[in-house]
């Protein structure tokens, strides 16, 4: 019989990124990744770490938020000055962002058609290009 252990296929993604699969990036990387693609910050993960009696500070979440990113796990989704989201599909695409709630919502790469940037300075070439678009109520 085959079994694996609990958080295997975690263990190997963190370690395919080149990290240590501690105890804490284990318990964030299970609530982060095993729910589908989602975007969070880094307050509302600390909250659901809380809440599944994972015992992490702040500072912690968003140090492990940060590894994650540039490991190429995550995405980091900047709305407005100091506030951001941790996106958990790193697939090309783009973002509605509901200025009333703070909800992001996917917008399939291909929705989104640029037909010609600008050149970039010498010596360096465009990596992504992300795009959020703002919403408000019609009310307003």
């Amino acid at each position: 019989m085959n079994r694996t252990r609990p958080y295997s296929g975690l263990i190997d993604r963190l370690k395919q990124a080149g990290m240590r699969p501690t105890r804490q990036r284990l318990a964030l990387a299970r609530l982060l990744f095993e729910s589908g693609d989602r975007h969070l910050s880094a307050e509302q993960l600390h909250g659901e770490a809380l809440g599944a009696d994972v015992r992490v500070s702040l500072a912690t979440v968003y140090n492990t938020l940060h590894q994650f990113t540039r490991a190429g796990l995550l995405r980091e989704v900047v709305v407005e000055s100091g506030r951001s989201y941790f996106d958990t599909n790193t697939s090309d695409h783009h973002h509605f962002y509901f200025e009333s709630t703070g909800e992001l919502r996917d917008i399939p790469g291909e929705s989104i058609q640029l037909p010609e940037l600008p050149n970039p300075p010498e010596g360096v070439r465009v990596k992504r290009v992300d795009v959020v678009i703002r919403l408000e109520n019609d009310s307003k």
